[in-house]
Order: structure tokens, then sequence, then C-alpha cells
């Protein structure tokens, strides 16, 4: 699987990247090796996820795999806090973009995933309180000390990523989004046309549609047999025929859909049958 550039200032990732949000009571490091063997050599995380636990296993699993820590790409992101008993002082959940919050974040990520910088840290949320200055100095202050690589956001509206770029003396290199067949808001909304103004690519999560997309009834797949393809690899392929350049985040704990996943990079989905799974997806036709 060949890899391409979030941004020309960016980090280069697998087409394809793995998602650590529910990689815990599973064999990861199994999860790993399959990944790695199948292409996909980035891997997205965040420190809440796991109930703040998922890091730590990866970072433990990694060890067990052989692989050069710059042949990987490790992504985080921080800005809200759980409830949770390993958070004694939070009593509401909440965001925080902090410089105080940010950077301890970092550091724990950093010794959780067993590694002494970060290809990529993105803001989880959008933060009400956020103050785009603070966060500027402190993605500066990470760069230079070498912890972090590149930057981005998650889940922002347009004008949210506009302002907050407007702030920083480099380049945001994405917007990780939901995105899918049953989720297209962001194909509307202005969020893909800002990202490829800025020659930013976004990253989608829950490309599937958290299982929607897989129901046997779906009329999403009259061209199965045409590339010989599953639904999970169509619904893939027609994120990435996208000139935004989109980068689906696989979330699946099973070792053979990552498997079957991988082979979506192959395929090539032409203008009329996406606009057809389009058709289906919306139930009509384009104006």
């Amino acid at each position: 699987m060949e890899k391409r550039h979030l941004h020309l200032k960016g980090p280069a990732l697998s087409q394809i990247v793995a998602g650590a949000w529910r990689w815990n009571s599973v064999d990861v490091a199994k999860l790993i090796r399959t990944s790695l063997d199948a292409g996909i050599t980035s891997f997205d995380h965040a420190d809440i996820y796991g109930d703040y636990d998922n890091e730590k296993l990866f970072g433990d699993a990694l060890k067990k795999v052989s692989i050069n820590r710059q042949q990987i790409q490790l992504i985080t992101k921080c800005g809200i806090k759980l409830l949770s008993s390993k958070q004694p002082s939070t009593w509401v959940k909440h965001y925080d973009t902090s410089k105080e919050h940010i950077l301890t974040s970092v550091d724990t990520s950093l010794k959780n995933l067993g590694t002494d910088y970060l290809d990529l840290l993105l803001i989880h949320r959008p933060d009400p309180l956020m103050d785009a200055e603070e966060v500027s100095e402190t993605f500066g202050l990470l760069k230079q000390n070498g912890k972090v690589l590149h930057f981005g956001v998650s889940n922002f509206t347009p004008t949210q990523f506009e302002m907050l770029q407007s702030y920083l003396p480099f380049p945001l290199v994405t917007n990780q989004v939901e995105l899918s067949l049953s989720k297209l808001d962001c194909l509307f909304d202005g969020t893909l046309d800002v990202l490829q103004k800025h020659k930013t690519s976004p990253m989608a999560w829950s490309p599937l549609g958290g299982g929607k997309l897989m129901s046997s009834g779906s009329p999403l797949w009259p061209k199965k047999e045409k590339y010989n393809a599953t639904e999970t690899q169509l619904s893939l392929a027609w994120l990435m025929r996208h000139p935004a350049n989109i980068f689906p985040v696989i979330g699946t704990t099973q070792a053979e859909r990552i498997i079957e996943s991988a082979k979506a990079v192959e395929i090539a989905l032409e203008r009329q049958d996406w606009f057809e799974m389009l058709k289906a997806a919306t139930g009509r036709d384009v104006a």
C-alpha cells in the first residue's frame, strides 16, 4: 500500500489508517502485525480511548513487534476530559485545550505509546473556551522540542478550522471528521472544500457508518460483482475516490477485516458508479 501525504508539509500515512479506539480486550500485537503485513503503517489513537488505557496497551504490544519506529506513524488526540476513576479531579465531561493540559497529555501519550515523538497530534473536539493564541504557542513549543512533528484537528467546522489555522505559522495537516456513505454532511457543508483550499487531506472516522452500511438489505451494492469487491471495500473505495484525498480510519478489532479493508486501495471506482452509490445512499439523483 502506497503512502500519501496529508499535506505537502505533513506526514506521509498509509492510505488506510488503523484506529485503536476499540483495541482493548483483544490481541493488540496481532492486530499491529496484521496491519503492517497488509501495508497499514499508520495508527490512530486518543488519550481517552479505552478509559485512558488503550495507548498503554498499544505501547506494550508494540514492544513485541519487530518494527523500526520510523516505519510507522503514530497519531493521537487530546482535549476531551472524561468522567473516570483515573481522573478524580474531573466532575463533568468537558473539553480542555489549555497549554497545561495539552503538554501533560502529550507527555502521557509519549510514555504510554513508548515513543519519544508523535507523528501527528489532533485537538479531539472544538473547545468553546479554546484560546487559539495559547494553542498556537503550545503547538510551537511541542514542535520545537521534537515531541510532535505535525498538528491537526478533529470534528472542526470549516470556520473553526480557518480560525485556528490563522493563528499558526505552520499548516494544520488534517481535520479528522465523521464521513461515510451514511454520513455525508462534510461532503456538502464546506468541510472538504476548505481542506482542499488549504491542500490539506481529511481523515474519515467511522468510514463504514458504524456497520450500518453492512445490512443485508442495503441498496448500495449493485457493483459488488463488477469490482469483485465486498461492501467494506466498496465503501472505503468510494471515500478514497474523492479528490480531497480522504484517509479512512478503520476501527475493526478483527484481523480478517483489516486484511479485507486494505484491499480497497486496489479499487478505482468509475465516476458514474461513484454517483450511483451516492444516489443509493441519499435516495435521489443529484440536482
